[in-house]
């Protein structure tokens, strides 16, 4: 019987599969909606295809089966409306497997790749079971024997190493879950990786690696002081799509990150501790339910600018296989694709109907998985049009920032792409926040010591007006970040001159080589006191720096208490040791992660920092160690001090120093009902460089401030206590 599964699966879902009548009961269907839906006992199945000829619908009893329990053969008649076709099948239930085959001209120059021996998945599936290593030769829609390479289909059946779609209906319940509804001047986003989070050994949860294990982990989260988790890829993709081997271990490696997806709609199903299928999609929402009631957001790092499918010599798993001519921007010579994300090819992002396609799945995200937001990766390509072309009003983007489903949505650009455009603080309309790469790029620098940087690091802790006014945009649409998944992590790059990726099998060609990092006088791990002081002082400085900056801080996973990845700053490939949080680097590393957490309330305890709004000229006052206002010109400055408002008797003063040598601030006069103390200082070691609140000692010399190479402190203008405590009887 089609349907009966003789295994169980590792947790039972909510509606057990049931069999299906061998006298299966078929009817039209209704082109609305694509995907699936159950309804009056069976499941109605709809997919989009314009220029096929032919549509088979596949039910298997197990995901690695090879031939299908039951077949069912579209009436181009009676299961077409338009471009969509569709069906009707009783007694279809949650668990059942299913997948297509699409007949249709093989007419590469044309643009068409139909390939009728090609198992697809559905475009819209809310889960794909767990395949075996996937088996990309099967997959690939031409004969690579044929001399005119892809002008060839291949007669290769793909079935049983093609992972199957998997019908879910489950009836969730939410317990009355509610969105934190974060304000941007409220959110601390912590950027982490599913898997890399909880699956290293010592990591202390019952669920390694997967969702369960992030439930796991929450009261870790809140002791930080984060308010969003940002998840890189959760949208199914395919792991082991990288052919190489680690040349120092022979250990092959793995697509670890993720921005390769295949399916758009499914959440991956290894990251279920419950198995792949169909309870990735249960247990993906009991981990939003526990995040929210815990206040805090997630955010998907999402990827609809390309797919796994490659360029012309890459596998067809689905697009390719339905519509390549409709799905892809495809070169003049339409053999090839267009490629402005680096992978091989660009998905038509601005098309009606692939927009369509984009917006159901955000809907579905939001509405059916209570997902808070979403980072666009590399987002700049979907605002090109089919020729490649940047548009002034891509209708993708702003149909995202106008859907009233998204109204509340975070909704966050990656605004560059390897096209090369990069449109940080124009892209798009004023709801789009975006990561601020200047920010990222001239933070490092001004650190480093490089010269110049004084005045761009001055408009970055004021929350990047020369970048994000000119749009009309407030602070709040710069997503600050020193350090993320791409690239070093905090500890190394004061670690790291240079990046050591080696251990990816590319000879180090791979990851950017502008780092703007520094050693400070070895490669990697050093027993030297001295060299270890000044890297944990940089740390500091970055941390301060990140967290009294106007915008919205991103953290990234494990720079809390110094992640190393050896140097490694592309490590997509590295499912191992090198990426996983190794959670002993907490005790190892608790001054950094004290001073992190400490950062983190210091940031809420202080409003001003935060506000969603650029800082007006009477509420921020800039000097230099002698008074005065900074030298802003001179190249070779790279100290100043800044005096932020809070309200009348109280402020802020922040000093940064990126000399190789102290410098002594005259510190700017005060009322004189209010005294200097001390909050913050870098330079000093656990517990001297952060005071909790109302612990902050008063300053012996409050006319001057001396401060020590490569630091930065923070000090606080308050009444005397004796003076609160007489004010309030």
């Amino acid at each position: 019987m089609m349907g009966t599964m003789k295994k169980p699966p590792q947790r039972e879902l909510r509606d057990c599969i049931s069999e299906v009548s061998a006298l299966v009961d078929v009817r039209a269907g209704s082109p609305k909606p694509l995907g699936t839906q159950e309804i009056g006992g069976g499941v109605n199945f709809a997919i989009f295809s314009r220029y096929a000829r032919h549509v088979r619908l596949e039910f298997f009893d197990y995901p690695e089966d090879a031939a299908p329990g039951c077949a069912i053969d579209f009436d181009s008649a009676r299961n077409r409306t338009g471009d969509v076709w569709h069906i009707w099948v009783k007694g279809i239930t949650s668990g059942q497997f299913y997948a297509y085959r699409v007949d249709g001209p093989y007419e590469p120059n044309k643009g068409h790749r139909f390939n009728f021996k090609k198992l697809l998945l559905d475009p819209l599936a809310t889960a794909n079971s767990h395949p075996p290593p996937w088996d990309f030769a099967s997959a690939v829609g031409y004969d690579p024997s044929s001399q005119g390479k892809d002008l060839t289909p291949s007669k290769l059946d793909n079935a049983k190493t093609m992972p199957k779609c998997v019908f879910v209906n489950d009836h969730f319940d939410w317990a009355g879950d509610q969105p934190p509804r974060q304000l941007w001047s409220k959110t601390v986003i912590y950027e982490t990786h599913v898997r890399g989070f909880t699956i290293h050994p010592n990591s202390g949860v019952d669920h390694p690696g997967t969702y369960r294990g992030v439930i796991e982990r929450i009261p870790y989260l809140k002791t930080l002081g984060v308010t969003a988790v940002e998840l890189m890829p959760v949208q199914e993709f395919n792991e082991t799509s990288v052919t190489r081997q680690n040349p120092q271990t022979n250990e092959r490696l793995k697509n670890y990150w993720g921005y390769d997806s295949v399916a758009y709609f499914a959440p991956k199903a290894s990251y279920s501790s419950s198995g792949g299928l169909g309870q990735q999609k249960l247990e993906f929402k009991e981990m939003v339910r526990a995040l929210h009631k815990a206040g805090i957001e997630v955010i998907l790092d999402v990827v609809f600018n390309h797919t796994a499918e490659g360029n012309e010599l890459g596998p067809t798993l689905c697009f390719r296989g339905m519509d390549n001519a409709i799905f892809y921007s495809l070169a003049d010579d339409k053999r090839h694709y267009k490629d402005y994300a680096g992978t091989g090819n660009t998905v038509n992002a601005n098309h009606p109907v692939v927009r369509d396609h984009i917006l159901a799945a955000l809907r579905y995200w939001t509405v059916e998985m209570h997902v808070d937001g979403y980072r666009f990766d590399e987002a700049s390509v979907l605002d090109r049009d089919s020729a490649g072309k940047l548009l002034a009003k891509a209708p993708l983007l702003e149909r995202i920032a106008e859907d009233p489903v998204f109204s509340e949505v975070k909704i966050i650009a990656e605004a560059w792409d390897a096209g090369g455009a990069y449109e940080v603080g124009h892209f798009s309309a004023r709801r789009w926040a975006s990561w601020n790469g200047h920010y990222r790029d001239e933070v490092r620098c001004f650190w480093r010591g490089d010269d110049g940087m004084l005045g761009l690091f001055a408009q970055r802790i004021c929350g990047s007006a020369d970048i994000y006014s000119a749009s009309s945009k407030g602070p709040g649409s710069s997503i600050n970040f020193v350090t993320c998944h791409d690239g070093f992590t905090l500890n190394d790059l004061v670690s790291y001159n240079d990046k050591h990726n080696e251990a990816n099998g590319e000879n180090s060609q791979d990851g950017i080589n502008a780092n703007y990092s520094r050693n400070y006088g070895a490669e990697g791990g050093t027993k030297d006191a001295g060299i270890e002081s000044v890297r944990k002082r940089q740390i500091k400085n970055f941390l301060l720096t990140l967290f009294v900056s106007r915008g919205v801080p991103m953290l990234l996973r494990g720079d809390e208490f110094r992640r190393t990845q050896g140097g490694n700053n592309n490590a997509y490939c590295q499912d191992n040791e090198t990426s996983w949080i190794d959670w002993t680097d907490l005790e190892k590393h608790q001054e950094i992660f004290r001073f992190a957490q400490g950062m983190i309330s210091f940031r809420r305890a202080h409003p001003v920092l935060s506000k969603e709004q650029f800082y007006k000229d009477t509420e921020i006052h800039w000097f230099g160690p002698q008074g005065g206002l900074p030298t802003w010109a001179d190249p070779k400055r790279k100290n100043f001090g800044c005096l932020m408002h809070e309200d009348g008797q109280r402020a802020l003063c922040l000093l940064c120093n990126a000399c190789a040598e102290a410098v002594d601030f005259r510190l700017p006069p005060i009322s004189s009902e209010v005294q200097w103390h001390l909050a913050i200082d870098t330079y000093s070691a656990t517990p001297h460089d952060l005071f909790a609140p109302g612990t902050e000692p008063l300053l012996q010399f409050p006319q001057s401030y001396l401060l020590r190479a490569r630091s930065s402190a923070i000090l606080l203008a308050r009444k005397p206590q004796s003076l609160v405590e007489g004010s309030s009887k």
